[in-house]
């Protein structure tokens, strides 16, 4: 109880524009943690600690909370997908994160099941708040979904993504590379321009 009210607190003296989805000490205990199953241990923790602050905020009907509300949503939304950025990027590096994975799979299941009640039952202010729900609780279905899959295949579909971006981005720069030699030429091919004078047609400079 004592660390939501703190995590409340900090919510309340940080400007929105300037907000991190992690207070410092997260952040801090997250570059600490290099080993991908710990990291994911710790996001889920802090997964779970929003879930427990969005309950508590909505124990009660004050004025401003859904505010609070949507701003804990969105963090915990990007939390979850930062899960998903450490496993694939784990996978990547062919790092095994079958332990992480049980873990997350079983916890994202419980943190859908306590969304999905909430958007079931919704408190008056809700449409403030809606679309960060419904955003919460779809990718915590689709990560939930990624975190059941077959880690070799899931490894599988990270390299596909990962060759295609990089293909994507050498064809654009290739594109890129062409368009500028092709304006470049257009410019070498352009008449070049007189320069302008004062004198009269016919008329030549006196000799130096």
């Amino acid at each position: 109880m004592r660390y939501l009210v703190a995590l409340l607190a900090f919510a309340l003296l940080i400007p929105a524009q300037e907000r991190d989805f992690l207070t410092a000490d997260e952040a801090d205990q997250i570059r600490e943690a290099q080993e991908p199953n710990l990291r994911l241990t710790l996001y889920l923790k802090f997964a779970q600690e929003r879930v427990e602050l969005l309950k508590q905020l909505l124990a009660k009907e004050k004025p401003g909370r859904s505010v609070f509300i949507h701003d804990t949503l969105e963090d915990y939304t990007h939390i979850i997908e930062a899960i998903d950025t450490v496993s694939d990027d784990a996978l990547r590096r062919n790092v095994d994160i079958t332990e992480g994975m049980k873990v997350v799979e079983e916890s994202e299941k419980k943190f859908a099941a306590e969304l999905q009640k909430i958007s079931e039952n919704p408190a008056k202010d809700y449409e403030r708040y809606q679309f960060a729900m419904e955003q919460a609780l779809e990718t915590t279905q689709d990560s939930a979904e990624l975190s059941a899959e077959d880690l070799k295949s899931r490894a599988h579909d990270v390299a596909v993504r990962e060759k295609k971006a990089k293909e994507d981005i050498e064809a654009m720069s290739s594109t890129k590379d062409v368009q500028e030699k092709k304006a470049a030429e257009k410019k070498e091919s352009e008449p070049k321009r007189k320069v302008p004078t004062l004198r009269r047609k016919g008329e030549t400079p006196p000799d130096k």
